[in-house]
């Protein structure tokens, strides 16, 4: 009679007990989706970078997150559009790059978090009220802030062309209409070359067919060196710009490292592929529940310098042995 009794309190509790258990194994953890859109592919080490920093934070892709890889055209109008579609699926956080991704984000979505990557002056850009405090729902990891990396892009520049007066600066028009905190930036720009007594003429292009047009321009003018202002739609056209550079006879900077592969002078910038790792750092934080207005942005640590020899020779011109000395990459 005791076995009998033992036997049915033993059923009792399973029952009690397991039907809750079973009813639980039946709804999985929800795994969270994350909406990373891009203004163009360049290069994929900065979704490579990205997806890396998220493994060694223990998140794998398919498994424990879900990633929605979005890639525009170069357009601020294709970045809305594909910002509008995350939003509908919808995500749990945006992670977006460059200055078109987030601004188009935050047009999209005031709730859902939004981390942006390798922006120029996120204030400056309206997306966050300061760099310590964002407010909103936007925060991230910023490549730049004002006039001194303005300055030490040109000043590199000159530096590789000793005596040069005067330099073109080739600008995106559509993409400074679009993003009217970009004027302010190529106003900075014209502010630093006063400075250092450098005769700067902007050259605006709004379509690809236009660059060849702009380059004349620049040569006529008597253009010695270019510095480019960047813009997705300069990436997305960096062979080009390196052709028509080099047929023009005229040294150049850049942002992009990818450019100078490419057989681009030079290009400095943050380090790209640290920064998009640092971005999945901002993932992790606000999947674990910290807000994006309490999580200050970051600015980076690290700055590349990266010179190709190859084009030098090509163009005449022998970089001081004090620059090659501080570059941190030298393509022969």
């Amino acid at each position: 009679m005791r076995d009998n009794t033992v036997g049915l309190v033993v059923t009792l509790v399973l029952l009690l007990c397991g039907a809750p258990l079973a009813a639980h194994a039946q709804q999985p953890a929800k795994v969270p989706r994350i909406g990373y859109l891009r203004p163009i592919l360049v290069s994929p080490c900065r979704n490579n970078a990205f997806a890396e920093g998220l493994r060694d934070l223990g998140y794998v892709e398919g498994d424990n997150i879900v990633i929605e890889w979005r890639c525009g055209d170069g357009t601020p109008a294709r970045q809305r559009e594909l910002a509008l579609e995350l939003v509908q699926l919808p995500v749990d956080v945006f992670v977006a790059g460059a200055a078109d991704g987030p601004l188009a984000a935050m047009q999209a979505t005031r709730t859902i978090p939004i981390v942006f990557v390798a922006v120029v002056d996120p204030v400056a850009m309206g997306l966050v009220a300061s760099l310590a405090r964002p407010g909103g729902n936007v925060t991230g990891v910023t490549n730049q802030v004002g006039l001194e990396f303005l300055t030490k892009r040109l000043q590199l520049l000159l530096e590789a062309v000793p005596g040069v007066t005067r330099v073109a600066a080739l600008q995106h028009g559509a993409f400074v209409r679009a993003l009217p905190a970009r004027a302010r930036q190529q106003h900075a720009v014209e502010e630093v070359a006063r400075s250092l007594g450098i005769h700067l003429q902007i050259v605006e292009v709004d379509a690809a067919d236009e660059l060849e047009g702009a380059f004349t321009a620049m040569t006529r003018e008597g253009a010695e060196a270019l510095f480019v202002l960047n813009s997705p739609f300069f990436g997305a056209h960096g062979r080009r710009i390196v052709e028509l550079a080099a047929t023009h006879r005229l040294p150049c900077i850049y942002e992009d490292r990818s450019v100078v592969v490419a057989g681009g002078l030079m290009s400095y910038n943050a380090d790209e592929a640290a920064v998009y790792r640092r971005a999945a750092s901002y993932v992790d934080r606000i999947l674990k529940g910290t807000k994006p207005a309490d999580l200050p942005v970051e600015q980076p640590m690290k700055f590349e310098l990266v010179i190709n020899l190859k084009t030098a020779q090509a163009l005449g011109i022998t970089i001081p042995p004090s620059l090659l000395f501080q570059a941190d990459e030298v393509i022969k």
